[in-house]
């Protein structure tokens, strides 16, 4: 009897699993709609709804309070064990949670299609409800490229700043 389990396990060990789900939604906030079977997509989707849920209690809170400000840095920090992408996490903190603002779950829908060929298994789409348009992602496409090469430069300047740091410190 298998009571009370209600994990999708989708043929997968815990890690994979947990994996899996990490870079779906990553896919998903990053370019707002994925492809993919219906079972991962159903997996998916209350882990998305989750995560977005999360990031919409940092829209409320005052970062001039000590305690609000803390509360936010946590909410940013779990959000981060589940999606690795600092970009795709800024995305989701600074324009996908405002969008629900007002909407109180059913951020994502499935929509189905055919079956595929191959083996027949359920195909499907997992999208935000509410999305920006194809021109729309595109320019946010470029500002994102941007915002990654700076990302890369700062760490670069940082990562060349302390190996100076750590040889004059051996030749002292």
């Amino acid at each position: 009897m298998n009571k009370r389990n209600k994990v999708s396990k989708l043929n997968r060990d815990y890690q994979h699993r947990k994996a899996l789900l990490n870079n779906m939604a990553t896919s998903l906030f990053d370019h707002e709609r994925i492809e993919s079977t219906v079972a991962k997509l159903k997996a998916v989707r209350s882990y998305a709804e989750k995560i977005i849920t999360r990031a919409k209690r940092n829209l409320d809170l005052d970062l001039s309070n000590k305690d609000q400000k803390a509360q936010a840095l946590h909410n940013r920090r779990e959000i981060m064990k589940k999606i690795k992408n600092e970009v795709v996490v800024r995305k989701l903190l600074e324009d996908i949670a405002p969008r629900f603002k007002d909407i109180n779950g059913g951020y994502t829908r499935i929509l189905r299609l055919v079956n595929r060929t191959s083996d027949n298994s359920e195909m499907g789409i997992l999208e935000l409800t509410v999305r920006k348009t194809r021109e729309e992602l595109k320019v946010n496409r470029i500002q994102i490229a941007k915002q990654r090469e700076e990302l890369r430069k700062t760490r670069k300047k940082e990562l060349r700043n302390k190996r100076e740091q750590a040889k004059s410190n051996k030749a002292a």
